[in-house]
């Protein structure tokens, strides 16, 4: 009822009804009309009463109350069905400067941003430096993991981690409830390179996205133990934050703190170079 006073007839494109309007806002049987359901059933739904609902019905609800994202998310909550994903209100590959910040003060330490489908969107220069992360890779964290050289010769844990990040893949794919095709073209093209991803990816193992520890083997400083944490963003639900911070007692923080010198970054360019 609160959000149907929020909306006038006109901005609805009805007429406002003249002195015959005793309260602001669209009336029920207006809300029905414009979604395209029986008053009645309107009527029983506003009431909370135990009626059949489909997410398209709430989703023409929705829309005539011009609700919002999160609104409409609630509104499939108190229908009692699965809310769908929450969207942003930015483009994917827009990175607000606030997450850029976020990530180059993570420095020394590695930092990175995806979008749904792991395509890097920003990332720190450590990253760079140690994961080999630069404009002629893929820049898609799936894809480099099983094909980059530069990124394969360093990740001296790979064989242990490889089913781990294909069965998180799978379950960020069924996230997003299947059949989305950014998806389906990452799957497909890593299948037409990699027999190792074919393999592991036919087992169907589904892992939520968390913590992996790395071990990487730089050839300026020798092994680096870091833990790999995927964190969403609820201020950009399109994106995922991957933090890297070192392993206590394994000398990493110190020798990250060298590559991030300049000596270090000099070197370390030209380690990545290609």
């Amino acid at each position: 009822m609160s959000r149907r006073a929020r909306v006038s007839p006109a901005e609805a494109g009805l007429p406002d009804g003249g002195a015959r309007r005793r309260t602001p806002g669209l009336r029920r049987e207006e809300v029905a009309v414009l979604a395209g359901v029986g008053a009645s059933w309107y009527q029983w739904l506003e009431q909370g009463r135990d009626i059949t609902v489909s997410p398209q019905v709430l989703d023409a609800v929705a829309g005539v109350l011009r609700l919002s994202g999160p609104e409409r998310r609630h509104l499939y909550v108190l229908a009692g069905l699965n809310p769908p994903l929450p969207e942003s209100e930015y483009e994917t590959g827009y990175v607000c400067d606030s997450l850029k910040r976020l990530i180059d003060g993570w420095a020394p330490f590695p930092a990175h941003i995806m979008d749904p489908y792991w395509n890097l969107v920003a990332y720190n220069e450590p990253a760079g430096l140690v994961m080999g992360f630069r404009p002629k890779a893929r820049q898609n964290c799936l894809v480099d993991f099983f094909t980059d050289p530069v990124y394969r010769s360093r990740a001296a844990n790979w064989e242990q981690n490889a089913p781990r990040v294909v069965a998180q893949y799978r379950a960020a794919c069924s996230e997003h409830r299947g059949g989305d095709e950014g998806f389906e073209e990452i799957v497909e093209e890593l299948a037409a390179v990699s027999p190792e991803f074919v393999r592991l990816w036919a087992r169907r193992d589904v892992q939520p996205a968390g913590m992996l520890v790395k071990e990487f083997q730089h050839p300026l400083v020798g092994t680096l133990h870091m833990e790999s944490t995927s964190l969403s963003v609820p201020a950009r639900p399109d994106l995922r934050l991957c933090l890297h911070n070192p392993v206590q007692g394994t000398g990493t923080a110190e020798k990250l703190q060298w590559l991030d010198s300049p000596e270090g970054r000099r070197g370390g360019m030209s380690s990545v170079a290609g």
